[in-house]
């Protein structure tokens, strides 16, 4: 039994989705997470930013103890997973390769849809990894830009929510998908919505809970699994403490978040 918890970090928020997932699958686990809230968003850095930002996140999660680094940002784990894997010893999982793999299983006409932000939409890693899963896979992608603030505002199940995603997603419905993947990680928080406009045929793929699958994966293959009965603890870091990261942060993980500490993430 291995005690020593799970690191997950993120440019902001929306990577506490990928921690909600980790907890329902593995509720006994410890998880340190942190939120790079000083300089979201990512997806506007050169490439050398986000590499150098992303070694900074994981050597910040290493001085915590973590036996593990999950990556839940889509951009850091598009432009930087492959790097930091050759530089530290842990276990290091980004979102985008049990994303494609979980979208491929699910998908029967072989016909998925891709929904991120511009930054992700742009950078065809959901694309290229989906590929990678299946070459006979017809990709379809358009970027959800204005779901983020909806998301971050609380607008979740009202009007406004609807009616982007109606704008959004008017094209896609015409594309005969039988696969939308979630490829951003506030976009879980609109999958009521998103459901409601694409139809019951459509399979909505969350990456974060097929992430969560593969981290119960690698743990159980390293034999570095935490098999306590009781429920793990939670500490949350921040680079910057905002007025609603509380608020914000709790819906993004669906349940109430305390002890917040705010670090100097230039430090590491």
């Amino acid at each position: 039994m291995d005690k020593r918890p799970i690191g997950v970090f993120d440019s902001g928020l929306g990577g506490l989705t990928v921690v909600k997932e980790l907890m329902k699958r593995l509720p006994g686990e410890n998880i340190v997470y942190f939120g790079d809230t000083a300089r979201v968003p990512y997806g506007t850095r050169s490439n050398e930013t986000v590499i150098r930002y992303s070694k900074q996140c994981i050597r910040f999660l290493l001085s915590q103890g973590v036996k593990m680094v999950v990556i839940a940002c889509n951009t850091a784990s598009s432009i930087s997973l492959d790097i930091v894997n050759k530089i530290f010893d842990v276990p290091i999982l980004g979102v985008i390769e049990p994303g494609a793999r979980a979208a491929a299983q699910v998908t029967k006409n072989k016909r998925v849809g891709i929904i991120g932000t511009q930054a992700t939409i742009r950078s065809k890693a959901y694309e290229k990894a989906l590929t990678h899963q299946d070459p006979e896979i017809s990709i379809f992608s358009t970027p959800c830009s204005l779901f983020v603030p909806i998301v971050e505002e609380g607008w979740s199940h009202t009007k406004i929510a609807l009616l982007t995603a109606e704008k959004y997603l008017g094209s896609m419905k015409d594309k005969d998908i039988d696969t939308l993947l979630l490829g951003c990680t506030h976009f879980p928080l609109l999958q009521d919505i998103i459901g409601e406009v694409m139809g019951s045929h459509v399979t909505l793929v969350n990456p974060a809970e097929g992430t969560a699958l593969e981290v119960e994966k690698i743990l159980r293959s390293k034999n570095i699994l935490n098999q306590d009965q009781k429920e793990g603890t939670y500490n949350f870091f921040v680079s910057d403490l905002g007025e609603k990261f509380e608020d914000i942060g709790g819906r993004f993980l669906g349940r109430e978040i305390k002890c917040i500490q705010k670090i100097d993430i230039e430090r590491y």
